[in-house]
């Protein structure tokens, strides 16, 4: 191979790369818009939730979502210690659930969940206590 055509086998990968860099740079733009959108529609939703709640009957509570068992257990544990805070992975020995990694951060998105519909507050990052 002669340097004529090296040069040209590199301008050649260079204009791919520069094609391929502007394709990228499209789809990036695309998925950046397209998160604005869900999370606006995410914080849409959260406020209906939000409403809707404070509308309810004042007899009815809220319904729990996901698994009722788990959601229950959680409600249950921050009732028999009202003044406590407790971390995922501390509930998680309290409750004698598995304490591996993936199972903790199920229960952080569930204590996470509940903090937003208002059963419990957060004192400090990554603590949980029941709302007074």
């Amino acid at each position: 191979m002669n340097i004529a055509e090296l040069l040209t086998d590199l301008q050649t990968q260079y204009d791919d790369t520069t094609a391929r860099a502007g394709e990228l740079r499209d789809q990036i733009e695309h998925l950046t818009a397209t998160l604005a959108e869900t999370e606006a529609r995410l914080a849409d939703l959260a406020t209906t939730r939000k409403v809707i709640t404070e509308l309810a009957p004042a007899g009815g509570k809220p319904e729990l979502p996901e698994s009722p068992t788990a959601y229950q257990a959680i409600v249950n544990a921050f009732n028999q210690h009202p003044g406590q805070a407790f971390r995922a992975r501390e509930l998680h020995e309290l409750l004698g659930m598995p304490t591996h990694e993936a199972s903790v951060n199920v229960t952080r998105a569930r204590l996470g969940r509940l903090t937003r519909q208002g059963f419990l507050t957060q004192p400090g990052r990554g603590r949980y206590q029941k709302r007074t």
